[in-house]
């Protein structure tokens, strides 16, 4: 983008939208409103593409996935009804580390002064009407801006935008009607946005980097346990790179899943406490783990096991790192940004002093246990014991892999992903219905990548019959916006994991049995073959195999739809277990 007089000035909302693109957003999710109608005029002139969503949660969450995939994105509401509809969104956002970028779009200045008693507020005949949603998003956005001066509107969409990525975090901005034509200047378009992390001080670093690197080199039973802060600040090659060289053995919390390269010799899948691949007995003997990005919620932990004792532990987090000191038993904590500190280690890094120690035998190998397989009978039902692990052959570099809560992903779990995919779950927020959206928002981003050269691969779902209902609707945005999706649609008829929990034959985890395979046609899909419908429906192992050997099915664009039976009271193994909350009692007997 040029200009020729850095004195001419622009639309408010055309420098909000521009500022999106020159921060990666490609398209902006949401719904019309009559507070927001005349700022989405200006979106696809700044380069934008207009995703209309058919309410205002669904466009939060698939905004958030558009955000897991391109590193920020843009949602869009009208004020009080859209925002708080969407609220549960961001808040996942929040709770997950997703950089979304929250425009609602909010009444004249003189209303909101006067505290006119208009549509949308709560009708106080208070000003604080105005102020009382925003205030609702204060404990879970990073950044907080009402655009109310044209002399300060540039500057707080900047300031803005650079928290939302470098914290990885939803931001929120108010943008008045009044205010959409308000005249800015040009000027700072000329320069783009600085996302770089502000420096450590080099002092502190390199102490801290000796110390990290002294208790590499004396440990004798090392572990690196990657977690989803890895991806979120940015340092998912240095924790590969960490991996690789230094050959120690490595797993993934469920949440950080494919941030490391499974196809590593060293890399020993998810690090559970419960399961057939559970090595918690080992870790528990480690005198050193490296765990990188640390989210900590029961899910995440197996209900708080998997986290290693702080006295062995060496913990990045964002901002600081904590290490416990040899000598006092002290934790240390060295606040430094996380990125420049594993650069620093990296750095300095003598691989003739890593320890050499003798490989457990007994640690899992996910791609050997793969191959060890056997052969699926064709005609066995389909059960979760078998399904998830073998559905890692489907698998390719460049896709995208999207699992529901529940079975879903708690199956996921169960993958071995080749190089260079992405496993996008929820293990923290866990809002039933998240994921079909979310699929939507990262197919997008991921045909923007593509268009720009950056990226091949597919949009791969797997999908519970009862989360499916909750957002089914968004399928139709799906199929309008042409976009390539392939979705396993675990049929299971109702809420697996809620009977799993309590009311194992109750009526309310039942569902009404839809007819799955006929809601892309419901929903708007084409009968004049522009855009590829195919659905199938499995039971058995050799139904499956067939469908996935059809290269029309494998490589194919449009929506790919698959139903998956399975039995009603049917889960894997780790969610059987975890749900229940008898983690005490299987390991007692195991």
């Amino acid at each position: 983008m040029t200009f020729t007089d850095l004195s001419d000035q622009i639309d408010l909302a055309e420098y909000l939208f521009r500022r999106l693109y020159q921060a990666g957003v490609r398209a902006v999710h949401g719904v019309p409103g009559d507070y927001n109608l005349t700022a989405l005029d200006y979106i696809v002139p700044a380069g934008l593409e207009w995703i209309g969503n058919c309410n205002e949660l669904n466009a939060g969450y698939a905004a958030d996935g558009y955000a897991r995939v391109k590193g920020i994105s843009a949602l869009t509401t009208t004020f009080g009804v859209g925002e708080l509809s969407a609220i549960n969104a961001v808040g996942g956002a929040y709770a997950e580390m997703s950089p979304v970028v929250h425009i609602v779009g909010t009444p004249p200045r003189k209303f909101q002064a006067q505290g006119k008693q208009i549509h949308h507020t709560l009708c106080t005949g208070d000003p604080s009407d105005y102020t009382i949603y925003a205030d609702m998003t204060v404990k879970i956005t990073a950044a907080r801006e009402s655009l109310t001066d044209e002399t300060t509107a540039t500057a707080q969409i900047d300031r803005a935008l650079r928290e939302c990525v470098l914290q990885s975090r939803p931001v929120y901005i108010q943008l008045p009607t009044d205010m959409v034509t308000a005249k800015v200047s040009v000027a700072p378009l000329v320069n783009p946005l600085e996302f770089t992390v502000p420096s450590n001080d080099v002092n502190i670093e390199i102490e801290a980097a000796d110390h990290i690197l002294r208790r590499i080199y004396a440990s004798t039973q090392p572990f690196l346990l990657v977690d989803a802060g890895a991806s979120r600040y940015g340092v998912t090659g240095e924790a590969n790179k960490l991996a690789r060289i230094t050959g120690f053995p490595t797993g993934t919390t469920p949440f950080g899943k494919s941030i490391i390269n499974e196809t590593l010799p060293n890399f020993h899948g998810v690090y559970s406490t419960v399961g057939k691949n559970a090595f918690s007995s080992w870790v528990k003997a480690c005198d050193l783990v490296l765990y990188i990005g640390p989210r900590l919620s029961n899910i995440n932990t197996c209900g708080f096991t998997t986290i290693p004792s702080p006295e062995v532990a060496i913990t990045f987090d964002r901002d600081t790192v904590t290490v416990c000191d040899g000598s006092s038993g002290s934790l240390i904590s060295y606040h430094v940004n996380i990125k420049g500190l594993m650069q620093q280690i990296l750095g300095r890094l003598d691989q003739t002093k890593l320890p050499t120690y003798t490989p457990y035998p007994d640690l899992p190998k996910p791609r050997q246990d793969l191959a060890a397989l056997p052969i699926a009978r064709p005609a066995d039902r389909l059960d979760h014991a078998t399904f998830w692990p073998r559905l890692s052959h489907f698998f390719r570099p460049g896709d995208i892999i999207m699992t529901e809560t529940g079975t879903s992903s708690s199956g996921g779990r169960e993958f071995v992903l080749p190089e260079n995919t992405q496993l996008i779950n929820s293990s923290i927020w866990l809002s039933i219905g998240f994921m079909l959206p979310a699929a939507q928002g990262a197919s997008l981003a991921q045909r923007d990548l593509a268009r720009a050269g950056q990226m091949q691969g597919r949009t791969i779902l797997f999908e519970g019959d009862g989360s499916f209902q909750v957002t089914a609707q968004e399928l139709s945005t799906v199929i309008r916006k042409r976009l390539d999706m392939i979705i396993f649609l675990i049929n299971n008829n109702g809420y697996t994991i809620e009977r799993l929990i309590h009311g194992w034959n109750a009526e309310y985890n039942d569902i009404a049995p839809w007819r799955y395979l006929e809601t892309p046609r419901c929903f708007g899909a084409p009968a004049d073959g522009s855009y590829h419908v195919q659905t199938a429906r499995v039971t058995t192992w050799g139904e499956l195999q067939t469908l996935l050997a059809d290269q029309s099915f494998q490589d194919g664009s449009g929506l790919r739809m698959v139903e998956v039976m399975l039995g009603t009271h049917d889960a894997p193994e780790t969610l059987k277990v975890l749900a229940s909350g008898n983690i005490k009692v299987y390991q007692e007997k195991n």
